[in-house]
């Protein structure tokens, strides 16, 4: 290492550190109003999240905390799933924890109808994903686990069925993590794509501290990943018939056997086509490009987003794309390991992408961190996607010697500046952002339908913290909810173009991104200060495009495709 770069190094470090321990390093401004206030007791979510021992003892003990938002009951209000997991003992006795369902009563509380809903499912379970997979109007719920995976069927009366098995979609034997749904031959119904991690035996694991790869810094830890077998992820086409096929290898997808942490759809070049990111975790990231539905080529390095912008592998977990610099691109964020920066790949519009963290200001605070829930997100309503990242170590032994590096630790919260730049502001933004937490999951929506969208993390061996907006200067907002007719009806893969005040934004139709999790899927834009939206332009995947103008400001409108908008207010 030169000289200089050994400099440029120190000096990232020590910044990054400074917004770790505020008190030790650079002076930090006095707090403004809260940005965020945790409501998550006077909500009623009294879930605890269990994952394995308090010591983290094996490397499954720390990767719990799938959440998913949606409309079960379609009343207009997101409701929340929180996916548990369990520990050794608890697994091999079927005492695990259930997983819960929580229905949002309309006045910022939420019931818990588990039982009612028949979701109380019990096992080592992880992610959670969603989407209409038979297109009957009701979002149905996947599951992610240890050892397989789960579908469950929206009955549309409020309760679940599962229909793994005749479904097709069991990822037997295999340990999934992320999950999401997409329409990549643009069919009309939606396909499945399962990330998986480690093949892990449970009768063998490896034994805490034992070799090499169960070492950090010098400190005895869990096992792994390195060290272990990596595990193939799995594509699975949706038949139309409420059954799926395995096209994994057909489909060209998952050659190699790495380990695999978030997935997201996104057509990042624009050819109409969704296309697959795969945030991999010690390993070579994965772009899959689509070839018109025909099949999936692989372009992760040539594209730039495989490896580091100094050429090295990373242990990435959370994923989302957003146009964070409205230039009708969408980028990409990924979420790190701690002493690596995490990545904002900006997308060239020539299907490469430039890492543009460190300019961006998004890259040198993030090194003392582990990230793991990312997610793009327009907090104040000003036209401008910020980015807010969820945060905890996976070794709780950290705490035990001065590495600069914590265990439990705040999120961050990084406000865009315009030109590319972000300023992160958690230390300024209330007590919720200055809590440090053991953060895994973290999903978005606007939970109390008032055009502000709140945020949720789920919390190792804790409970979850749902953060109310509190943003008092917001602009104007629109809110579509999209419904497919030919297209699949959850209208995955819909582009969304809207002008209001001259500033163009470009979105697209999705649930399932972040880290294990799946986010109010209705697209929320800020308008600053618009009070009306000149044009919309949508391009459905069936490849109808439709255009409305003069729609209303601070309101949700449901757009049907083929029929035009009907505008109304969430009261």
């Amino acid at each position: 290492m030169t000289l200089s770069r050994f400099r440029a190094l120190a000096l990232c470090l020590l910044l990054a550190a400074a917004s770790l321990f505020p008190a030790a390093g650079i002076p930090q401004a006095a707090p403004s109003a809260p940005v965020f206030v945790d409501v998550t007791r006077a909500a009623g979510l009294d879930f605890h999240l269990t994952c394995g021992s308090r010591e983290k003892l094996y490397i499954m003990d720390s990767m719990c905390g799938g959440i998913a938002v949606f409309d079960y009951d379609n009343d207009g209000w997101p409701d929340i799933f929180l996916v548990n997991g369990s520990t050794l003992e608890d697994l091999q006795t079927g005492k695990s924890p259930a997983s819960k369902l929580y229905r949002n009563n309309h006045d910022g509380t939420f019931t818990d109808v588990t039982e009612k809903a028949g979701l109380a499912h019990r096992g080592w379970c992880f992610g959670a994903a969603v989407g209409d997979y038979d297109n009957d109007g009701w979002d149905d719920l996947y599951i992610t686990c240890l050892t397989g995976s789960f579908l469950y069927k929206n009955n549309g009366d409020g309760t679940f069925r599962d229909v793994t098995a005749q479904a097709g979609v069991g990822n037997a034997g295999r340990w999934g993590t992320s999950a999401a749904f997409g329409d990549y031959d643009r069919d009309g119904f939606l396909d499945l794509y399962v990330t998986n991690y480690v093949d892990l035996d449970l009768n063998h694991l490896p034994k805490f501290g034992s070799t090499p790869f169960c070492q950090y810094r010098g400190i005895p830890v869990s096992c792994g990943p390195r060290g272990l077998a990596g595990s193939r992820d799995r594509l699975y086409h949706n038949n139309g018939d409420g059954t799926f096929s395995d096209v994994t290898e057909k489909m060209g997808i998952d050659k190699e056997s790495y380990y695999g942490l978030g997935v997201i759809w996104a057509d990042y070049d624009g050819d109409g086509w969704p296309d697959i990111y795969v945030a991999n975790d010690s390993t070579p990231s994965l772009l899959y490009h689509n070839n018109e539905g025909k099949s999936f080529t692989e372009v992760g390095l040539t594209a730039g987003v495989a490896l580091s912008s100094d050429g090295r592998e990373q242990a990435g977990m959370g994923v989302d794309f957003g146009d964070y610099d409205n230039d009708g691109w969408p980028d990409l964020v990924k979420i790190n390991f701690s002493d690596d920066a995490n990545n904002l790949y900006h997308n060239n519009g020539d299907g490469t992408f430039d890492d543009n963290a460190g300019p961006a200001g998004f890259g040198a605070v993030s090194i003392p961190f582990l990230g793991f829930g990312v997610r793009f997100l327009d907090y104040d309503n000003d036209g401008w996607k910020d980015i807010f990242v969820a945060n905890g170590h996976v070794n709780p032994q950290v705490d035990e010697h001065a590495l600069g590096i914590t265990y439990a630790q705040r999120p961050l919260l990084f406000h865009n500046l315009r030109k590319g730049r972000f300023e992160e502001i958690g230390l300024r933004a209330g007590p919720a952002l200055r809590e440090r937490r053991v953060s895994r999951g973290l999903a978005a929506g606007d939970f109390n339908n008032d055009g502000a969208l709140g945020v949720l993390l789920s919390n190792l061996d804790a409970g979850p913290a749902l953060l109310r907006n509190a943003v008092k200067a917001r602009g104007h907002w629109l809110r579509l909810k999209l419904i497919g007719t030919k297209s699949n009806r959850d209208a995955y893969g819909a582009r969304v173009e809207l002008l209001a005040g001259g500033l163009k934004q470009v979105d697209e139709v999705r649930a399932n991104s972040s880290f294990l999790s799946a986010s109010d899927a209705r697209l929320h834009f800020g308008l600053g200060g618009a009070t009306s939206v000149e044009q919309v332009v949508i391009r459905w995947p069936s490849g109808l495009v439709e255009k409305m103008t003069a729609l209303p400001v601070d309101r949700e409108v449901v757009i049907r495709e083929g029929a035009g908008a009907s505008g109304q207010k969430r009261e």
